[in-house]
């Protein structure tokens, strides 16, 4: 019998990963051992230090994979190319502007989470846990393992690794949705929902895998890849639906995470449920490591699928982004509530993400990079807004996000700053001109078209100018709609007189304009802009500042992005 030959491991490779997963352990001792009082400040400041020395690791690595074109650890298992580092660094800065917002407080003291996630809402002990202003720091160990899973979901070339790291970012992020302080039902809900159709979606995947491995005979991507191109070798010539079936069955599970239809479901109840601070960190996050993760998987299996097989894989492609535009655009038309609407606005940009993905090329590779980051820095900056307005009842006490549309009106008489920062982020998001949004939506177009799918670069046109209303409502409630105070001085000063034609309220039924004010009253009356006290205000900063530089002067992002399109090993 042969002695067990311990690989040799090159653990430089692995520290943009170590980093950060190692940091959360430490988190959990830490919830153990540091007392109360330092505790909140101690995983703050663990967390931000990991991810900052996550994306140091990445810089460090970057010439030595940009010029050897990979870094190969234990036969594949740890596969960075230069496209999976450039998702890596992504996902590094916008899990660190995302740890701001959820690290943040207000005036009131309170953070969006609650003191004891595990209470029944609205029992005493629940009520007990507020009053002792208990705070629930394992969100932050947390977030720490679920960025360790998004950071290896897209470096690795074995399909089982691969669905370990799906599991290790999903796990988490189940738990944190539900930790909502407020509207409770509403966020254990969209936990629950998360949870069972990811479940699904994770069972679909790995079904994918095994049928993968049952026709390859082993689970590495460049293994499969090699028995495409050697059919002979191997019983494909009997069994010619086994891959595209193995491959399709994957793509499901990572469409899943992209909120891409019709697999996006989940994506409008979680996102409206789970504290807002987690949902513009899965949104922004969640999607570069999928979409990292597709072009890993997707682009390298097409290059040995034969035309026929790579025709299918086109097709199905084509579909996905033809209805993921339709859905997210229709849907958001009619959306009247912010973070429904900004939901929706996330199943669009999936679609326009996947339009880049025709071709299964570097170009697209290149454009789908450019994407994800400019796309993050809105949202995440966006969800940082929404965060900061909130509803008040009459009593003086500041409650949860106001996100019905109507309690947006005014409020750029209110907080101009706040508002001109989040009519910049929707700007980007509709692709308006010197925003990252237009350059990001040019970049996949040109992308289709230069694949020969210039049909969906025209739809992905259309879907982006429909799009434009929703956002553009929004802006028009902010800035040119009056507040509630005006429209209560202008009904005091009319006398509250009926419309031309209508009936008095004296004489029976109210007049439909006054009816209408009336309601839309109720529905402002009690928003209030609280004041952060740093860490959100920074990280609006930063992300304005990011949709400005890469809508003005997005050479150098560009020039990064080529250098980083290649997703495959340039030897094998």
């Amino acid at each position: 019998m042969n002695a067990f030959e311990a690989p040799v491991i090159e653990w430089g490779v692995l520290m943009p990963v170590l980093v950060v997963l190692a940091a959360g352990v430490v988190g959990v001792l830490i919830e153990a051992f540091v007392p109360d009082r330092a505790r909140r400040t101690t995983q703050v400041v663990l967390t931000l230090a990991a991810l900052v020395g996550s994306l140091a690791s990445v810089v460090l690595l970057w010439d030595r994979v940009t010029t050897e074109g990979y870094a190969f650890v234990v036969d594949g298992t740890y596969l960075l190319t230069p496209f999976t580092l450039g998702i890596q660094a992504v996902v590094a800065v916008l899990a660190l502007l995302g740890v701001l917002v959820i690290a943040d407080r207000t005036r009131t003291g309170q953070d969006a989470f609650a003191p004891t996630a595990a209470a029944v809402p609205g029992t005493t002990y629940e009520d007990a846990a507020r009053e002792a202003g208990l705070q629930q720091t394992e969100i932050y160990p947390l977030v720490l393992f679920a960025t360790g899973g998004m950071l290896l979901f897209p470096a690795t070339d074995n399909l089982i690794v691969l669905f370990i790291a799906l599991e290790v970012l999903s796990l988490p992020l189940y738990v944190l949705c539900a930790t909502a302080r407020r509207r409770r039902l509403l966020s254990q809900e969209a936990a629950f929902k998360y949870f069972l159709l990811g479940s699904f979606a994770s069972a679909i995947m790995l079904f994918g895998i095994a049928l993968v491995y049952g026709f390859a005979g082993t689970v590495s991507i460049e293994g499969a890849l090699f028995v495409l191109a050697h059919p002979e070798s191997q019983v494909l010539e009997l069994m010619p639906g086994l891959v595209i079936a193995g491959v399709l069955l994957i793509t499901v599970g990572l469409l899943f995470k992209i909120g891409a239809a019709p697999f996006h479901t989940w994506t409008p109840d979680v996102y409206q449920g789970a504290p807002t601070p987690i949902t513009g960190f899965m949104a922004a996050c969640v999607k570069a490591a999928a979409i990292g993760a597709l072009v890993r998987v997707i682009f390298t299996l097409a290059a040995g699928l034969d035309e026929p097989l790579r025709r299918d894989l086109e097709v199905g492609l084509w579909a996905v982004a033809i209805l993921t535009m339709l859905i997210g655009t229709a849907a958001g038309v009619v959306q009247t509530d912010v973070k429904r609407m900004l939901a929706y606005s996330s199943i669009a940009h999936a679609g326009f993400l996947a339009v880049a993905f025709v071709g299964f090329s570097e170009v697209g590779s290149q454009a789908v990079l450019f994407y994800v980051l400019a796309y993050g820095l809105a949202t995440l900056g966006g969800f940082a807004v929404v965060t900061l307005v909130r509803e008040q009842d009459a009593d003086g006490v500041v409650l949860g996000e106001a996100t019905h549309l109507s309690q947006w009106a005014g409020l750029a008489r209110r907080s101009p700053w706040l508002a001109a920062a989040f009519t910049l982020f929707l700007l980007s998001m509709a692709g308006i001109p010197l925003t990252a949004g237009f350059v990001a939506k040019f970049a996949v177009f040109s992308a289709a078209v230069a694949a020969g799918a210039w049909p969906l670069a025209v739809l992905g046109v259309l879907a982006s100018a429909v799009a434009v209303f929703f956002y553009v409502r929004l802006i028009v409630l902010m800035v040119l709609t009056p507040r509630s105070e005006d429209a209560e001085d202008v009904g005091a000063a009319d006398g509250a007189r009926p419309a031309e034609g209508e009936p008095s309220a004296d004489g029976g039924a109210p007049a439909t304009a006054t009816l209408a004010a009336a309601r839309s009253t109720l529905a402002r009356a009690s928003v209030v802009v609280v004041t952060s006290r740093g860490p959100a205000t920074v990280a609006i900063v930063l992300c304005a500042v990011g949709v400005v530089l890469l809508g003005v002067v997005p050479q150098m992002a560009l020039d990064w992005a080529t250098q980083a399109a290649t997703f495959r090993p340039l030897q094998p």
